[in-house]
């Protein structure tokens, strides 16, 4: 029995929905975590539904065939989901309990301090719900700052201007040793093996385009506090392009269920042992 399950970038996928409450009724790990960008397009479903509609209904299935053994879930969303899917998030889990929505939060789940946070760095994408600048107000090539797209929910301007990934997580950890302490983050830490991008050859006004999309701040909070373990996503074909889906900052384990396939991801681990963890690819 694992652990924690680690699982991302789900997009609403209802056969990945489907393949991993499978896989939950089968490893009843002791906690279950999701990782980011867990809902359809917005434009397609309208958030609040999708997440009273079919994604609380699933953990509700859990729990009632698990009972004593359904697992903590705690989950952070990611840019491509929208601020419209937190008031039904914050309101199922204090009505019932199903999950932890840890967007800037910390929580101890099956005995270990997991901090959340859902932002990555600017993108070229139109929805801003949540990126945020990295550590300074500096733009790559192509992407479009968070006052220049899309919101769903209103957001002061200062903070879209000057609100950075940096100041968030430094709020975040405060003072606290994050040396036994998890990281459920959507973004990976920059320039790893989990956030090459496939930008190869291509430009901007003949500037080459930065093929590591990761977030710098994530990085320096990994480097300088040393956490146990990382949980990552949003770069499905990372783990394709490097050839590995973890990496090793200091001591600290940094694993992706990022996938451009069609399969489900399960990162599998323990974090007493974060080296021996296992990364599944169960098909939907």
């Amino acid at each position: 029995m694992p652990l924690f399950l680690f699982v991302s970038d789900l997009h609403g996928s209802a056969a990945r929905y489907a393949a991993l409450e499978r896989e939950v009724v089968r490893l009843q790990p002791r906690a279950l975590l999701l990782g980011g960008d867990l809902l359809p397009h917005f434009a397609s479903i309208d958030p609040v539904e999708y997440v009273e509609r079919d994604f609380a209904p699933l953990f509700r299935r859990l729990r009632d065939r698990l009972q004593a053994a359904f697992p903590q879930v705690g989950l952070v969303l990611g840019n491509d989901d929208t601020r419209l899917a937190e008031a039904p998030l914050y309101r199922i889990e204090q009505e019932e309990g199903l999950w932890v929505y840890l967007h800037r939060r910390r929580e101890l789940l099956a005995g270990w301090p997991v901090f959340g946070y859902n932002c990555v760095p600017p993108t070229p994408f139109q929805l801003k719900d949540f990126e945020r600048f990295d550590v300074s107000r500096y733009l790559d090539p192509g992407c479009l700052a968070p006052e220049e797209g899309l919101q769903t929910v209103e957001v002061p301007l200062h903070e879209l201007r000057f609100g950075t990934i940096m100041a968030d997580l430094e709020e975040l950890v405060g003072e606290e040793d994050l040396q036994r302490a998890v990281l459920l983050m959507h973004s990976p830490p920059y320039r790893t093996a989990l956030d090459r991008a496939g930008l190869d050859g291509q430009k901007i006004d003949l500037v080459p385009l930065e093929l590591n999309v990761g977030s710098l701040a994530i990085r320096r909070l990994v480097e300088a506090r040393q956490p146990q373990v990382g949980l990552h996503g949003h770069i499905h074909e990372s783990p394709r392009l490097t050839g590995s889906w973890r990496d090793l900052l200091g001591r600290t384990h940094l694993f992706s269920a990022a996938h451009d396939g069609s399969e489900l991801t399960l990162v599998l681990f323990d974090p007493e042992c974060p080296e021996q963890a296992e990364r599944l690819l169960v098909s939907a």
